[in-house]
């Protein structure tokens, strides 16, 4: 769900058709509207440096635009990835469409989908590619599209083929699970990048005077909390929960929560 209520998402295929896709269509982007008007903002052709097939969720980042993924497409195909290895791509609320980069064979191939860190950079796995065993890997592209591989995984030792997207938990590291490992069924991964904690209410967004969850790190020693400024009264429940209520005043920003010196 977009912050103006409606939903948006992608569909594998279908569209327009295309010589790379065939029949079935290289997929689109679609948003409907909470009383169910259905409006196609995107069909991917597959060709001219643009991907098809998007698999994994759309994201709302903090500029309000939408990101996504797609299976195939982009760079021109290589022996691993013979019909392109995949896209990330930007769309505006009202369908302006951009890729923003194209993931070449060593960045991985097949991407699951994205996750923006606090740092404003985008993270990714892709469910093969990436080396010689073709493995999977992690990925970060930032804001203007460069790319950047943090880590290929390897079929001996650890897992590999990873299964879903990134998650980043309040203490700054991201944490996922690849679908197969040597020896065993998988694995559930951590990857630090050096991005320190941070905190995060659910629901992201409440009225005055509504109790709202503050998740995050070391919170039984907070001395203040505030929203977008404004101080409200707070209980902390455990050392990685708050409950604080919306106060008078709060305008959209940000949630900030005061400990102590060294904490």
């Amino acid at each position: 769900m977009g912050s103006t209520s409606n939903f948006y998402g992608t569909t594998l295929a279908g569209g327009t058709r295309t010589a790379l896709c065939g029949l079935g269509g290289c997929g689109t982007v679609f948003k409907i509207t909470p009383d169910g008007t259905l409006t196609t903002l995107h069909n991917f052709m597959g060709q001219d440096g643009e991907g098809a097939g998007p698999e994994g969720a759309l994201i709302q980042a903090t500029d309000g635009n939408f990101y996504g993924t797609t299976t195939v497409g982009g760079s021109s195909g290589s022996p691993n990835c013979p019909d392109g290895c995949g896209t990330v791509f930007k769309i505006t609320a009202e369908g302006t469409f951009t890729t923003l980069a194209r993931l070449s064979p060593s960045d991985g191939n097949s991407p699951l989908g994205l996750v923006q860190g606090t740092d404003g950079n985008f993270y990714g796995t892709t469910e093969v590619g990436g080396n010689s065993c073709s493995c999977g890997a992690v990925f970060q592209v930032t804001p203007e599209g460069v790319v950047a591989l943090l880590h290929n995984f390897h079929n001996n030792a650890g897992g590999f083929f990873a299964s879903s997207g990134l998650l980043q938990a309040t203490n700054g590291t991201f944490y996922e699970t690849t679908f197969y490992s040597f020896p065993g069924n998988g694995i559930v991964y951590s990857l630090s990048v050096g991005l320190g904690p941070f905190v995060k209410s659910v629901p992201t967004a409440a009225k005055t005077g509504t109790t709202v969850k503050i998740l995050g790190n070391n919170l039984l020693f907070a001395t203040a909390v505030t929203f977008n400024g404004v101080a409200t009264a707070f209980t902390a429940e455990s050392s990685t929960y708050i409950a604080a209520t919306v106060p008078d005043g709060a305008t959209t920003g940000p949630i900030q929560v005061t400990l102590p010196t060294g904490r």
